[in-house]
């Protein structure tokens, strides 16, 4: 009985060991698959309800599709907003199609906070053609879309820049027809305009007029009002919005804050911490500056410290105490027969040393 290999990443549901897999987001390729096989499920009988549904499940409620080509008469580029979305794709079965999907080839992928974004230059939207003859279409160009970053993963834009377009007789048919010159000469026709239809491109001109119509037509079917009074709502409601000054940002409330007796604590000790800081600081700075002829008493200015030598071989200064605690200058030396009293000489070694230092 041969038993089949061990798969090491196989968990079985039943072991201790067992975890669900984690949910994966779907690729953003898948969903244009998955948009494909939906339009493929198109029947006959589709109805506006099931255009709507089509474009909700694949497209955002605020999603927007451009289409960029050039035509005989120069450039043109159309932008449709969601309401108008399922219209366009119903016209391009209208035009005679009867098969529609987009082939993305070499796409490169950019993810973003909240959107995926989806570049594929070489982009092909395929459609066949059932009448006036049997006819594939292959239009090229640049697609760019860009996908919500959730679970639903639906469109935001569609920005389609077509280049170029081939359409693509059958040789059967050709066969068929050789003796006919009247309808080789229809076959060499195009049925086509850069590989739309003249239905789409009619609808894609009639929407640069329903494009800014969407404001009235939704105020109709919301408030039933006629057509002129909508018109009338909206041009006063415009004109009220250039007219009114521009809102200024509300400010906030200023509060008083309550001081917390912890921080007022831890304040006053703070204060009273760099007080006694301070307060140290100056009896410092005040000790420094602080002569000795201060702290001894009956001398009362500070004395110029010019040292001169006494005939009685004292050092003494050139300046003379009175009783009254003045000094009074002296030319020259000391005076006659009195010796320095214990406080002049303390004065005049202490001016000495300030001055060396």
């Amino acid at each position: 009985m041969s038993s089949t290999p061990h798969d090491p990443f196989y968990s079985s549901p039943f072991g201790p060991f067992y975890r669900r897999h984690t949910p994966y987001m779907v690729q953003p390729e898948y969903r244009i698959y998955e948009m494909n096989k939906r339009l493929q499920s198109r029947s006959e009988d589709s109805d506006n309800l099931w255009w709507d549904a089509f474009a909700t499940e694949f497209f955002e409620d605020d999603a927007t599709l451009t289409l960029s080509f050039c035509l005989e008469d120069g450039p043109k580029r159309y932008t449709i907003g969601r309401t108008l979305i399922p219209r366009y794709f119903s016209t391009v079965f209208e035009g005679g199609v009867t098969d529609l999907y987009y082939i993305l080839k070499h796409s490169k992928e950019s993810y973003h906070n909240s959107s995926i974004t989806v570049d594929c230059d070489q982009c092909a939207m395929v459609t066949q053609h059932g009448k006036p003859m049997f006819t594939k279409v292959c239009t090229e160009g640049r697609l760019i879309l860009e996908f919500t970053f959730d679970d639903l993963m639906r469109i935001k834009t569609w920005h389609f820049t077509i280049r170029q377009y081939r359409e693509l007789v059958p040789r059967s048919i050709l066969a068929m027809h050789a003796q006919d010159p009247q309808v080789l000469d229809q076959l060499s026709k195009n049925i086509t305009r850069m590989g739309l239809t003249n239905f789409t491109l009619n609808y894609l001109r009639l929407c640069v007029i329903l494009e800014p119509m969407q404001e009235l037509m939704s105020r109709h079917k919301t408030y039933n009002l006629s057509p002129r009074d909508c018109l009338k709502t909206c041009l006063f409601q415009k004109w009220q919005r250039m007219v009114a000054p521009p809102a200024e940002p509300a400010r906030q409330p200023t509060t008083k804050r309550r001081k917390r007796k912890n921080s007022t604590s831890s304040t006053s000790n703070s204060s009273a911490g760099n007080a006694a800081n301070s307060a140290g600081s100056k009896k410092k700075t005040a000790a420094a500056n602080l002569s000795l002829s201060s702290q001894v008493p009956g001398l009362g200015a500070t004395p110029n410290h010019s040292l001169s030598p006494g005939r009685d071989g004292y050092l003494c200064q050139s300046t003379a105490v009175t009783p009254a605690g003045q000094f009074k200058k002296k030319h020259g030396g000391a005076l006659k027969g009195v010796p320095p009293s214990p406080a002049q000489r303390l004065v005049v070694l202490a001016g000495g040393l300030s001055e060396k230092m």
